[in-house]
């Protein structure tokens, strides 16, 4: 494998859509709430219920805490769609650290991480990482599966020690580009996923990634 440099526009995961940034607990605290608050109204109407008003009354903050750390409805949806992909790659990580040497074994635990977001983690079936709103609605340079792929590069590198190279990147994004289509359509009839289409996602960028990407057990 060819090991090109990959050019790694930043993660927005210090949170700079925020108009002031937390320095106290009581603060990071109070954000919390306001993204577990738009997350509740997401599951019980929708990306469109979504008000100001509506997170100041759900999170009992009043309207001006609001603003305080979200000018607008945009930038708190951005912030609760980068804690989403903060928390999916938390589960990633777990399910790797968890997995077997054999290559390619933390595959399924990746798969079943999001598809348990999906179905328990409030407000993830409709927001996800924020491509509902914008396919590049965390980074301007980089579409979110694209951030998403380079992500699981740095892991996959990181697990069977190597650096992760542009010809990585681009097949894992395939492989996202590949489950986010049918998972998006396992879940669009159905709160539990269509299990269809869950497994069939499992079995076609599975088999993608065993034969565009060989790895090696790491001694």
């Amino acid at each position: 494998m060819v090991h090109d440099t990959i050019d790694e526009p930043a993660l927005a995961t210090d949170r700079v859509v925020m108009r002031t940034e937390p320095v106290q607990q009581r603060s990071a605290e109070r954000i919390e709430l306001l993204l577990d608050a738009a997350a509740t109204l997401i599951d019980e109407g929708g990306i469109d219920g979504v008000t100001t008003s509506a997170v100041a009354k759900r999170s009992e903050s009043s309207v001006g805490v609001v603003y305080r750390y979200f000018p607008n409805i945009q930038s708190l949806l951005r912030a609760l769609a980068v804690r989403n992909m903060e928390r999916y790659l938390d589960r990633v990580a777990d399910g790797v650290a968890a997995s077997g040497p054999e290559p390619w074994s933390s595959f399924d635990s990746t798969l079943d991480a999001f598809v348990d977001m999906t179905r328990h983690e409030p407000g993830f079936r409709a927001l996800r990482f924020g491509d509902v709103i914008d396919q590049r609605f965390m980074n301007p340079e980089l579409s979110n599966n694209a951030i998403l792929a380079r992500k699981f590069a740095e892991q996959t590198g990181a697990t069977y020690s190597f650096e992760p190279d542009a010809e990585l990147v681009f097949h894992m994004e395939v492989a996202v580009e590949i489950a986010s289509g049918l998972l998006t359509r396992a879940f669009q009839l159905d709160p539990q996923g269509d299990a269809r289409f869950i497994e069939t996602t499992r079995q076609l960028c599975g088999d993608y990634l065993r034969a565009h990407i060989p790895l090696t057990a790491p001694a």
